[in-house]
């Protein structure tokens, strides 16, 4: 269905005319790579679907319909960012819609009064310290996030135990079971239950050359339906194995007697949607998956052990024993007091372990700790030749980027960020197919081993 443009929006930079840059803001962390983020990089915009509603505790209701969006800068009016919005339906949004879209826009591109103050005085400690690392002077200071504190939590999950690779396979198919929660199900498997009809399960991205699409019930009656069709004069056509149909070898949408069948030709037509890969809807709002049942969740995005914890996680939200809008005040002027404070309330969220409760620290603003993983582990070693470990990391981070507190995520960052780059060329314009590439076996240094010939006793 093409998408009817509904309106344009002018967001002004304000105080962040002077420093904002599109591209930098967006593509400075793995997170604008994650569905449905979709950065162009030939006009240098960025795609996705946003929620028209969040409720006061910042999150969407399982019947909160979402608009696509582009965000784009214009080089004649750079004092200000545009939001063309697309709509299916009709009608024009409510000013309370608008302004919960620039919201999330600001959230995501940091666009607030601290964010501002935080990349001035980054720049200011940078320029102090690192005179000959013009990286850090070019990183911008903006680190990209999500449009609602839900959609962090459950991204920094996936970048749990994994290659890159699969994270983005799970974030894909998190945003295919939203569009299919949407568009495809009268009824969900959910806690206790596993009815599924009207839902067709997607295979997760990377096994979908493995295993065929298997038709369920309702297909199956889909199929016994169209074989009581009259094809009419341009011959008999034969249901190929997804509900849709074949004619002379080549698969097509059941063209012929259509009026004799409406109800068979809209079934179909949710069929054939359901089944197609790339519908990619919006990231899924704790309401749409706290009902879902763990292994249907689990078996359905890859998601593994992550199931249960993002489920769990939807699931307190939902009712009330997690408050993202009060996380998030006590975040609004980033200080360690303000630090100890919520990184004790997300250590009571399961799975929220030093890693994943790190990187939620950092998508909330706090710079001053480093979540370390392996990969720090092997960028000390292959730029500052550090012998690290998971127990003395975090004192070699200290070491190296102490100079930049409280902004010592920032310089890590821009500095790791600069490597991928001498790795893998600048990642704006990589192409969304070798996102997948950028993993630690590709960042380390190929060694070639010199062959001598022995000679003969």
């Amino acid at each position: 269905m093409a998408m009817e443009e509904e309106c344009l929006l002018k967001l002004p930079l304000g105080n962040s005319a002077e420093t904002f840059n599109l591209e930098k803001a967006v593509c400075s962390h793995g997170l604008f790579m994650m569905s449905p983020n979709h950065w162009d990089p030939l006009s240098r915009t960025l795609s996705r679907p946003l929620h028209l509603c969040l409720d006061d505790n910042g999150h969407a209701s399982s019947s909160s319909s979402s608009v696509m969006v582009r965000i784009f800068q214009p080089q004649e009016t750079s004092h200000s960012l545009h939001v063309r919005i697309f709509n299916t339906g009709s009608g024009s949004l409510s000013s309370k819609e608008k302004e919960t879209l620039v919201g999330q826009v600001a959230r995501m591109l940091r666009l607030s009064e601290t964010d501002e103050r935080n990349v001035r005085e980054f720049e200011r400690i940078v320029s102090e310290e690192s005179k000959e690392n013009d990286y850090m002077k070019s990183f911008g200071g903006r680190v990209f996030r999500s449009p609602t504190l839900f959609e962090d939590m459950v991204k920094c999950i996936l970048l749990c135990n994994c290659q890159w690779s699969r994270t983005l396979s799970m974030a894909r198919t998190l945003c295919e079971l939203q569009w299919e929660l949407q568009h495809c199900s009268s009824s969900i498997v959910v806690a206790g239950k596993t009815e599924t009809e009207n839902f067709f399960p997607n295979t997760p991205m990377g096994k979908d050359s493995k295993r065929k699409v298997k038709m369920s019930k309702v297909a199956t009656n889909l199929t016994s339906k169209m074989a009581r069709i009259e094809a009419g004069s341009e011959g008999d056509l034969k249901l190929d194995s997804v509900g849709g149909t074949k004619e002379n070898g080549n698969s097509s949408f059941l063209q012929n007697n259509v009026e004799d069948d409406s109800d068979t030709l809209n079934e179909l037509s949710v069929a054939q949607s359901c089944l197609a890969s790339d519908r990619i809807g919006n990231f899924p709002s704790p309401r749409e998956l706290a009902n879902l049942d763990e292994s249907f969740l689990a078996k359905r995005c890859g998601l593994g052990y992550r199931a249960g914890r993002i489920l769990k996680l939807a699931q307190d939200i939902v009712e009330g024993r997690i408050q993202l809008k009060q996380l998030e005040e006590v975040c609004t002027e980033a200080s360690l007091a303000s630090y100890g404070i919520l990184a004790e309330q997300l250590s009571k969220i399961d799975g929220f372990g030093p890693f994943t409760r790190a990187n939620v620290l950092v998508c909330m603003g706090f710079y001053h700790m480093i979540p370390s993983d392996s990969e720090t582990i092997r960028h000390l070693k292959q730029v500052h030749a550090r012998k690290s470990s998971i127990k003395t990391v975090q004192m070699d981070v200290e070491a190296i980027y102490g100079k930049y507190a409280p902004y010592q995520f920032l310089a890590y960052w821009s500095e790791l960020w600069h490597f991928y780059e001498q790795r893998f060329g600048k990642l704006s314009e990589m192409p969304y197919a070798d996102y997948k590439l950028i993993t630690a076996s590709n960042m380390r240094i190929k060694r070639t081993r010199k062959v001598t010939k022995s000679k003969k006793c």
